[in-house]
């Protein structure tokens, strides 16, 4: 199942998905959708993009799925009746009216079967629809994981990092075109140490936090930023430009 978030915290970060989210939207503006078009937000956080997809084109008809409601409900405050909600698990069929395009930022790494994920994708496209997305991909907060291992001693992490290979031959099965698969690195660095320890509570650590008693997060966020390789967060991004056939 999907965990909650503080939607609160989360959107009260300066993050790199601000930036992830922009490319996003440059890259679906080169589809050239009609001003009204329907777009699912899949895995819509706190409607962040959302609300930066509005700003430029201020007709679309926009829904929001995630599978937190806290981040729901901070993206209804955001934006109240400006987009539709929903709340539903992107492993399961997608309930929602057949939409023109797809869009997501930071969100496909959490869900555990892509081959799944990008079934149901297609299923509520409408053909020609472009799927534009980002997420984790091969390599993802590689530095993170050597962190939590040398703080717990165990390896795996809950995430799906998978590389282009693997995401074009599942989009192909799942009827898409390929327009573009790549993985592009793209550290962040945060050289405060309390800003970092922050930052990885809230937007890394979470489900390792959910599994701690409250009373032992704050030490554990400092064992893992101590454990890291450098004061940063090594992303590899996996960027994703496809149409449903």
């Amino acid at each position: 199942m999907p965990r909650e978030w503080n939607a609160r915290s989360y959107d009260a970060l300066s993050l790199p998905h601000t930036k992830w989210g922009a490319g996003v939207l440059d890259r679906l503006d080169s589809h050239r959708l009609s001003e009204t078009a329907r777009v699912l937000d899949a895995g819509c956080g706190t409607g962040r993009d959302a609300a930066a997809a509005l700003a430029r084109w201020p007709d679309l008809r926009l829904v929001l799925l995630d599978g937190s409601e806290h981040m729901l409900d901070q993206a209804r405050t955001k934006l109240g009746g400006a987009a539709e909600y929903v709340h539903a698990n992107l492993i399961q069929p997608i309930p929602v009216e057949p939409v023109e395009a797809v869009m997501s930022v930071a969100a496909f790494h959490w869900v555990p079967d892509h081959g799944v994920l990008f079934a149901n994708l297609a299923a509520v496209m409408v053909p020609g629809a472009p799927l534009v997305t980002d997420c984790g991909g091969a390599g993802n907060v590689a530095g993170v994981n050597q962190a939590l291992q040398r703080v717990t001693g165990q390896s795996g992490d809950p995430w799906q990092f998978a590389d282009t290979q693997q995401t074009a031959e599942r989009l192909e099965a799942a009827e898409f075109e390929v327009l573009d698969v790549r993985l592009r690195p793209d550290t962040f660095q945060c050289p405060d140490p309390d800003v970092l320890e922050e930052y990885l509570a809230t937007v890394v650590l979470g489900s390792h936090l959910d599994r701690l008693p409250e009373d032992e997060h704050e030490s554990f966020v400092r064992e893992v930023r101590q454990a890291l390789p450098a004061p940063e967060v090594d992303y590899v991004r996996l960027e994703i430009d496809a149409v449903r056939r």
